[in-house]
């Protein structure tokens, strides 16, 4: 299974290089298939050069220009239209994804699951240097997600996933410009009828750049989304689900 690893950037000059690397260190040393899409998001700092140096030097490495607006979830949704492998995973530019965990989804979807999750509020989990406002606002929001779709899913705003790629064909259309993408995924997977496994993954807060999540203007977004999804559960009577065998 060749796994496509789909990296959205906008001014990560300062972490993507790292990111990048310690991606392909990992999958390299595990002997895994893979390739490293790098999205850049109308980055005016010298990112595209940073991943274009190290696809220089390792050609399962490439930067895509993002042919859709400038928007965390549409850089995310370019990949998703690009990547070439049998499953692809979403991780932040940002090294806060601990690249050891992606041999566990790659594992979890060879056993046969069409999706990986990562939960980092479970035990197992490690991690650093959480802000306190955010984490606050992250536990509430994916409370009421729980609450709402009954699943005992306990991180679903998370980004960092893999799916299989019929599941990417299977969730389409998506919706989502801005980080409300990253919920948006993961329930439409699980509202659709595709398995998942969740595992204990790692997270480390950046130490360089800036965030790009705006709490106060993603309420919004992501309780639309929220709402959006959960509509199609309550009322489409399964017909968007996938046909079991």
């Amino acid at each position: 299974m060749k796994l496509s690893v789909v990296m959205p950037a906008q001014n990560e000059e300062g972490s993507v290089g790292r990111t990048v690397e310690g991606v392909a260190g990992v999958l390299d040393r595990e002997g895994i298939d893979y390739e490293v899409v790098v999205v850049n998001d109308d980055s005016e700092d010298a990112t595209e050069a940073v991943v274009a140096a190290i696809g220089a030097e390792n050609p399962r490495v490439r930067v895509h220009r993002s042919h859709l607006e400038r928007g965390f979830g549409n850089a995310i949704r370019a990949g998703l239209d690009v990547f070439e492998g049998d499953a692809v995973a979403i991780v932040m530019a940002d090294a806060s994804d601990d690249p050891e965990d992606l041999v566990m989804y790659h594992r979890v979807l060879e056993e046969g699951w069409d999706c990986a999750f990562g939960s980092r509020f479970m035990p197992g989990a490690r991690v650093f240097d959480y802000p306190r406002l955010k984490y606050i606002f992250n536990r509430l929001a994916n409370q009421f997600i729980r609450i709402l779709f009954r699943h005992h899913y306990n991180d679903t705003t998370n980004a960092f996933k893999a799916y299989r790629r019929e599941v990417i064909e299977t969730i389409q259309p998506l919706l989502s410009k801005h980080f409300n993408l990253t919920v948006e995924m993961p329930l439409k997977a699980i509202v659709r009828g595709h398995t998942y496994k969740v595992i204990p993954t790692n997270w480390t807060n950046r130490t360089s750049g800036e965030a790009k999540l705006a709490m106060k203007e993603m309420g919004s977004r992501y309780l639309f989304i929220v709402l959006y999804v959960w509509l199609e559960k309550a009322l489409s009577r399964g017909d968007y689900r996938v046909p079991t065998a």
